[in-house]
């Protein structure tokens, strides 16, 4: 049983595949297909590429056997299509239950301009050709972790920029921005995919269903890392008449020395509770030797933590970095609530004007990191741009006029970068572009049933990581 769940790939397909094997010309007897990312809302103009070897883990790596497509061929007649039984009767018979595709892909972490093919799949049975486009459904969802790892991607750069310009180094960037959306999307397949794809860039998650992820999918035995923290409910049960003892209490338990651990303060009043920390509590969690955390948790964003981290220098005091920005002493921020890329921005920028290091700020991202996202973020499709009839390659592709932006690529198609350059080339195009130097980019990951490349989490943050700044 896999980690995301249990199902028949041949059903895995919007209805209507299933009648396309019906379709095609007569004479056809090969597809060739890709997937790009076309820009969308224009959020970005260059993604993150991850995901595809979990979803060929998940998809591809059982044979399909005869009991899924006895399952397949009742629930699709009964449902109203047509069930291409002899076709998935040779798939077991004389391929083992492995489909004869080829599948090709830029490495994993690769930064790519959008409009350029990520991803391409052609069919080595001339019998099974419609199989390339049968798979469309689950291939395409990758579009969500790419999604995801994209937005991270860019916000790790933007947090990076305001280390750089008001810390002494960036050794605090891999906790800078936390998941905190798990209970937030919409399955734990979303948690695990989505919240994997944030660690491509980060090391700090509250989602642990990505941890299993990383193990399964991408042999990284601890992907991310998470501190003891308090939710409200710890904290009101005491009652407001005890909210000091609450956080004495928070104290004893994980204010050891060389300790971290957070604490929500707005249950009632996030003004006393910071009175109460640099208070009565004041020497403490010095004493301690932990560094505590206070998270508010309402209220505009910005102005909170600035006006917070103002009262916390008031109470514990600052050390002057050798840029000349204040860090506070043995306290931090993290503000989980109404984070987005304009609200982080926004702090960060806050905090620089008021002469605050951006050490002083963690973030914690819910929805707005694996949630508020959708197929048309980064504009994903998979499109077919080639058909073989009678054994010539005929280019294909749709160009409404109705919406130029939708129009899709012709023929046989491979992507070349070269340093920081990237484009998609037609196949034939390829090798004379290689003696200027360009580099094939895409790569096999997928040939009739084996799995090609097998990355660790570890290789692939490293590719992400070197093309910040690229």
């Amino acid at each position: 049983m896999s980690l995301l769940s249990l199902r028949n790939p041949l059903l895995v397909i919007d209805s209507y595949k299933a009648s396309h094997y019906l379709q095609y010309p007569p004479d056809a007897d090969g597809l060739f297909a890709y997937v790009e990312a076309r820009g969308g809302s224009g959020e970005h103009d260059r993604t993150v590429f991850f995901g595809l070897q979990a979803l060929l883990g998940e998809y591809l790596s059982t044979p399909i056997t005869n009991a899924m497509i006895d399952e397949a061929g009742a629930l699709l007649t009964a449902h109203g299509e047509p069930f291409n039984e002899a076709g998935w009767r040779k798939v077991v018979r004389e391929h083992a239950g492995h489909l004869p595709l080829t599948i090709r892909a830029v490495p994993e972490g690769s930064v790519v301009p959008v409009r350029n093919a990520l991803v391409t799949v052609e069919c080595t049975d001339p019998d099974l050709y419609w199989l390339v486009t049968y798979i469309e459904t689950w291939l395409l969802r990758l579009w969500y972790p790419v999604t995801v790892a994209t937005r991270s991607w860019h916000l790790r750069g933007l947090i990076a920029r305001y280390l750089a310009e008001t810390a002494d180094d960036a050794s605090g960037l891999p906790f800078k921005l936390h998941d905190f959306g798990a209970r937030g999307v919409s399955s734990g397949e979303s948690a695990a995919l989505g919240g994997l794809g944030h660690l491509v860039n980060f090391q700090g998650t509250d989602t642990v269903e990505a941890l299993l992820a990383a193990r399964y999918y991408y042999d990284t035995p601890m992907a991310g890392f998470s501190i003891p923290a308090a939710e409200h409910s710890t904290m009101t049960a005491w009652g407001r008449e005890n909210e000091e003892a609450a956080y004495r209490h928070m104290l004893q338990r994980f204010g050891q020395p060389g300790g971290i651990f957070a604490c929500v303060s707005d249950s009632y009043d996030l003004w006393h509770a910071l009175a109460l920390w640099g208070g009565p509590l004041r020497e403490a969690v010095k004493a301690s030797g932990a560094t505590l955390v206070i998270r508010p948790d309402s209220g505009d964003p910005v102005e909170v933590v600035g006006h917070a981290c103002r009262v916390l220098a008031d109470h514990f005091g600052t050390t002057v970095n050798r840029r000349g920005y204040h860090v506070l002493n043995t306290v931090r921020l993290i503000q989980g609530d109404g984070i987005s890329p304009a609200s982080i921005e926004a702090i960060l920028a806050r905090l620089k004007a008021d002469g605050f290091s951006a050490d002083n700020i963690a973030f914690g991202m819910g929805g707005g990191l694996l949630q508020q996202l959708n197929r048309d973020t980064a504009g994903f499709a998979m499109k077919c741009s080639a058909v073989r009839r009678q054994e010539r390659w005929h280019d294909i592709y749709k160009s409404p006029v109705t919406d130029p932006g939708k129009a899709s690529r012709k023929g046989r198609l491979t992507t070349l970068h070269k340093g920081g350059a990237w484009q998609t080339v037609r196949l034939e195009e390829a090798a004379a572009l290689q003696t200027e130097g360009w580099q094939e980019a895409l790569r096999p990951v997928y040939v009739h049933g084996r799995l090609c490349v097998r990355d660790t989490l570890e290789v692939i943050r490293a590719r992400a990581a070197a093309a910040h700044g690229a």
